[in-house]
């Protein structure tokens, strides 16, 4: 990985220490888990992960998106994540990187409307053009005006908006027996749905 490579990818600011990996770990990994364990706990917090995690354009993922990764690959719910749940958010990152660079066609570092309708349709996901517009403004990047991030959607919030969309449609899913596209349910099961989501 080359810290973010390409500048509309996102991924890992560069490395710091040096210790070495545990038998049978790449050399490399461990020493991107070793940079990002700054407290030498030998997991991983979420604001360590939030400081180690950067877009293309070098901002920093937002905190949202960190909670979310947290929440994926934590799989013993200890609240940090270990060296082979680092390992797994590794390889998720890279993929969303390669996904993220196929979608963004015009290579401006960010996702617009046209390349996020485009994604979400081949995830399998055809949003109403104003649930599309909803998440568009849901997650477009709000720094831009400020001299931040391009306007549209950067890496990370690409990747929370589409892990979102993805969870929102599972649990509606779940909960359409007949698979008509409609469901009824009462304000517990509501709740309970909405609050079951990471």
């Amino acid at each position: 990985m080359s810290y973010g490579g390409y500048a509309g990818g996102g991924g890992f600011a560069p490395p710091g220490g040096n210790r070495g990996p545990p038998a049978g770990a790449d050399p490399q990994l461990w020493n991107w888990f070793s940079s990002v364990d700054t407290d030498r706990s030998g997991a991983i917090t979420a604001p360590e992960l939030e400081r180690a995690l950067i877009n293309g354009d070098w901002t920093p993922f937002d905190l949202d998106t960190v909670k979310l990764l947290m929440n994926i690959f934590d799989t013993d719910r200890s609240g940090t994540i270990g060296f082979n749940e680092f390992a797994g958010l590794w390889k998720y990152i890279k993929d969303w990187q390669n996904v993220f660079r196929h979608f963004d066609r015009d290579r401006s570092g960010s996702i617009d409307g046209t390349e996020l309708q485009g994604a979400l349709a081949q995830f399998g996901f055809n949003l109403s053009p104003q649930l599309l517009d909803m998440v568009q403004r849901k997650y477009a990047n709000t720094a831009a005006a400020r001299g931040g991030p391009p306007p549209g959607i950067s890496f990370d919030r690409f990747v929370r908006a589409c892990v979102v969309v993805k969870q929102l449609s599972e649990a509606f899913t779940r909960l359409d027996a007949d698979r008509d596209g409609w469901i009824q349910i009462n304000y517990d099961q509501f709740m309970q749905t909405v609050l079951s989501l990471p």
